[in-house]
């Protein structure tokens, strides 16, 4: 594999104008004497077996706001001798200066370059990946989740941009919508890891700000360049615990919720390499993948499309349990529900052994970890006690689920799912992100069946475990998983990325973990190692 490009902010130089403005260059320099300014790098994405789509943001070299012709090339080596792929688009303001193709005519399971031009300036080039038809004998995907920037630099981009991967999967909160100083690490902030805009991102305007603010970062550029992503959002590319008509984190005096939705979903398509599915207001992203004649990778949306609005701890325990028998309550909505059976059945019929499902949230039962009042830490007990971990504790002891915002929160739904995999699927392993920590488990239906195995991703810079119970990793994960029958391996803190290796005889995850997030030097821990074997829907730790 090639080096990544790196980018270095000290060759770039101030160039506002009046009519561009600040804001059209994402509050970030470009240079200052060119045709076109290429001011985020390249990235591509949903490679199918005869195309991809590909991105770059370009900017007039004159600064004023005209729409831009752009060329752009798809060639099978880095010197662009052979050119297999080629067209020319056209940008503006009204796509705030992105460019998206999806480039055809490619062959299958073949890697190539890209490139775009405008005005004469040539744009970095990216490299990618086109998926094979047939005779597969092995992938390799990395999952990633969490990306938040004022907590961390980006390592485990960086690190994941240096390995081989056949696709890179983003399981969501790719950005986070907080103002400056929320949700972030202070120690960062000193180091002037700071948030564009200041204020919590609601309109167009400032999503589309905060998508530039990340895609400046060198190390997302880089692992962009360097593979091919695979996409889904989560809550806080809109915001915390959306579900379809609304958020946790969307308050008076923000607007209507519909116009928010609608002003993320239209930055997200706009800054990310998604093929677009119908409009903005329905913003449809489940879709799927065929890695061959071995796997089909079937992403979800399990945060925006048809989810009922959450249950919280705060409401009474009657009304809890009177919601969670309810079999109308879905995560999914009822369309994406028939949708993802229709997958599960084509891709069995078509004899791919593998179904993996990408999606935001764990699946699997997981519960409260429990320690006695002695256990906890003397300078915190009381706290603990009489605030959230102590209710969840006691909620947790009646047969409550921990996290009534994933799919623990929709047993009904999950039971359905389930029942489709047991009827129409081979060997499902399904993805998940959004908690910061990793985890295993063997998915059982109500009866007890393994039906399914569960992984899941750590954040790339996300805190983990450490805010919600400050005790040491090893007595968090022992209680864990004492308290969750079904879950094989936690690890509860720890930043890095989730490996999955598949064969036709068996699925393998391995975990790593960067050493660090506030310093850019870093070195790379193994954690570790399960399988899953075709047929046996449970995980062994190697």
């Amino acid at each position: 594999m090639s080096t990544p490009i790196r980018f270095n902010r000290r060759h770039f130089l101030w160039a506002t104008t009046a009519t561009l403005g600040v804001l059209a260059l994402r509050g970030f320099p470009v240079s200052a004497a060119a045709a076109a300014h290429f001011t985020h790098g390249v990235a591509s994405g949903d490679p199918l077996q005869d195309r991809v789509i590909l991105w770059t943001r370009v900017l007039p070299g004159s600064g004023e706001a005209e729409r831009l012709s752009v060329q752009w090339q798809v060639a099978t080596d880095e010197a662009f001798a052979n050119i297999v792929s080629e067209g020319e688009v056209q940008t503006d303001a009204t796509r705030d200066y992105t460019v998206k193709v999806d480039a055809d005519g490619l062959s299958a399971g073949q890697s190539y370059y890209y490139r775009f031009t405008a005005g004469g300036v040539f744009s970095p080039v990216g490299r990618t990946r086109t998926l094979a038809a047939t005779g597969v004998e092995r992938i390799s995907l990395a999952v990633l989740s969490c990306s938040n920037y004022p907590q961390g630099y980006f390592n485990v981009y960086r690190e994941v941009a240096n390995r081989q991967y056949d696709a890179v999967l983003h399981l969501g909160d790719y950005i986070y919508e907080y103002a400056e100083g929320g949700y972030a690490n202070p120690e960062m902030l000193e180091k002037g890891r700071n948030v564009q805009p200041e204020h919590e991102i609601v309109s167009l305007e400032d999503y589309r700000t905060r998508y530039g603010l990340y895609r400046m970062d060198e190390d997302l550029q880089a692992v962009h360049l360097a593979h091919p992503f695979i996409c889904v959002w989560d809550d806080h590319e809109i915001t915390n615990n959306t579900w379809h008509s609304g958020a946790e984190n969307h308050n008076d005096g923000e607007g209507p919720f519909a116009d928010r939705r609608r002003a993320a979903i239209q930055a997200f398509y706009e800054w990310m390499p998604i093929r677009e599915q119908g409009s903005l207001e329905r913003g449809i992203i489940y879709r799927s993948f065929d890695f061959g004649d071995l796997a089909s990778l079937i992403m979800l949306d399990t945060r925006l499309v048809g989810r009922d609005e959450q249950l919280t701890h705060e409401m009474s325990i009657d009304v809890l349990r009177s919601q969670l028998s309810d079999d109308s309550r879905t995560i999914m909505g009822i369309e994406q529900e028939q949708w993802l059976e229709n997958e599960l059945r084509r891709s069995a019929e078509a004899g791919i052994p593998w179904q993996v499902l990408g999606q935001q949230l764990l699946m699997g039962k997981l519960f409260v970890p429990q320690f006695a009042d002695s256990e906890l830490p003397l300078d915190s007990r009381d706290a603990l006690i009489n605030g959230r971990y102590g209710m969840l504790r006691a909620r947790s002891q009646m047969g409550l689920p921990f996290n009534l915002d994933a799919w623990d929160g929709y047993p009904a739904n999950r039971e359905r799912v389930f029942q489709a995999i047991e009827e129409h699927a081979n060997n499902v392993v399904v993805l998940a992100g959004d908690t910061h920590s990793s985890w295993a488990f063997d998915l059982h239906n109500d009866t007890g069946t393994p039906v399914a195995v569960e992984l899941g991703t750590p954040s790339v810079s996300s805190p983990g475990f450490e805010n919600f119970l400050p005790l040491p990793d090893a007595q968090v994960e022992q209680a864990t998983l004492a308290a969750s029958p079904e879950l094989k391996y936690m690890k509860a803190n720890g930043r890095g990325w989730l490996e999955v290796g598949i064969t036709p005889e068996q699925a393998t995850a391995s975990w790593h973990f960067v050493t660090t997030v506030t310093e850019r030097e870093y070195s790379v821990q193994p954690g570790a190692v399960l399988t899953t074997a075709a047929g046996s829907h449970q995980l062994t730790r190697v």
